[in-house]
């Protein structure tokens, strides 16, 4: 049986029980694995319920009664990203866009406890390889950026916060849609100095009154919690499997890092309903029907509003090319690729002459036999 042994950070570490190494959660698996000696500790099943909480009740009472903890970040100044303390270093660089940061600037806060979370599926060497196959899929990168792949530690293993909104929303509108129809009409050209009479058809759009009502329940509406990622490229990460959440443990985090959110549960509510409104909007469209649609108003009951905080796994990897941050992401579960790159201004004017010098050809040859 693993033993358990709680630091001066008040941090829960788990060892082997052969060894003596700290274990860590082996992706992909329910177990605690010794990288020395390669002893597994399976991690218990948990008997919670994973259960959506009531968003009003919440949003009234603050952190009373929230459920919440203490955790201990260092914001980096540059990015706002909340860094994990780990209590062991004067100072590092930020996760999520290499800037310096102090220990001495940590701060303890309050915020609502993680309900769930997807455990990492893809481990840190697949994420490798994924990562040096992407770099040289690159085109227009500069020559340099390749040398990135020898960095391994440049990519982290990191929970990222999300929240996630259900809503029975009920929607009365009012709009118009348009129904297309062709035309002919008569227009008159001169050729050769007589005037001729010619037809032509075009597409005019018919406009009509048209209102009705569109309810529809939203499930797990996501949202990111945190700043310090590019949210459209974080949000490209899908899709993910919710199905597969897990209620929250800490072994599952062992040798991994977790971000804390810095968009609160308030905030995450305005940007979430944003997102289920212009979902309403697409449905409002279909329901109006014809080939166009234009909507006049829109007005929706919010009904069973509920949330869960939860964490998703993301390797991250931040570098600095000539003083801008650039990110990579992976989805921990199912190894989807997205990321920021520079380009080579040199390799894209390069390829801009040669094109040029072949339209040049191509034309000189051409066009000499046209002559």
């Amino acid at each position: 049986m693993a033993e358990v042994q709680e630091t001066a950070e008040g941090v829960k570490k788990t060892h082997c029980s052969n060894c003596g190494a700290e274990l860590r959660y082996k992706p992909g698996t329910t177990e605690l694995t010794c990288d020395y000696c390669s002893t597994q500790n399976t991690i218990d099943e948990s008997a919670i319920e994973i259960r959506e909480k009531e968003l009003h009740d919440y949003l009234s009472k603050g952190t009373e009664d929230a459920g919440t903890e203490k955790v201990t970040n260092v914001e980096c100044e540059s990015c706002g990203a909340l860094n994990p303390f780990k209590g062991t270093s004067v100072g590092r660089t930020c996760l999520f866009c290499g800037g310096h940061l102090l220990m001495d600037s940590a701060k303890e806060t309050e915020q609502i406890k993680p309900q769930a979370l997807i455990p990492f599926q893809i481990n840190h060497r697949d994420g490798i390889e994924r990562y040096k196959k992407w770099l040289h899929s690159l085109w227009f990168a500069p020559n340099d950026l390749k040398k990135m792949q020898n960095l391994p530690d440049k990519l982290k293993g990191v929970y990222i916060p999300f929240w996630t909104f259900d809503a029975d929303t009920f929607t009365i509108y009012q709009g118009k849609r348009g129904v297309n129809r062709t035309k002919t009409e008569s227009y008159t050209v001169t050729v050769d100095g007589k005037t001729e009479r010619r037809t032509r058809t075009k597409t005019v759009t018919d406009w009509y009154p048209a209102s009705g009502q569109v309810k529809h329940f939203f499930d797990d509406e996501l949202v990111l919690a945190n700043t310090a990622l590019p949210t459209d490229i974080t949000m490209k990460l899908h899709p993910w499997n919710l199905k597969q959440l897990v209620p929250f443990d800490h072994d599952y985090l062992r040798g991994f890092l977790v971000e804390s959110y810095n968009v609160n549960l308030d905030e995450g509510f305005e940007i979430g309903k944003q997102q289920i409104t212009d979902q309403i909007r697409v449905l409002v469209k279909r329901d109006i029907g014809g080939d166009k649609q234009r909507i006049i108003s829109m007005n929706t009951q919010w009904d069973n509003l509920t949330f869960k905080h939860i964490l998703l796994p993301i390797y991250v990897s931040t570098y600095r090319y000539k003083g801008k941050v650039y990110r990579f992401l992976i989805n921990g579960q199912s190894g989807e690729v997205r990321g920021e790159r520079p380009y080579s201004f040199w390799k894209i004017f390069f390829l801009v002459l040669a094109i040029l010098a072949v339209g040049g050809l191509l034309f000189m040859l051409f066009g000499s036999q046209g002559a």
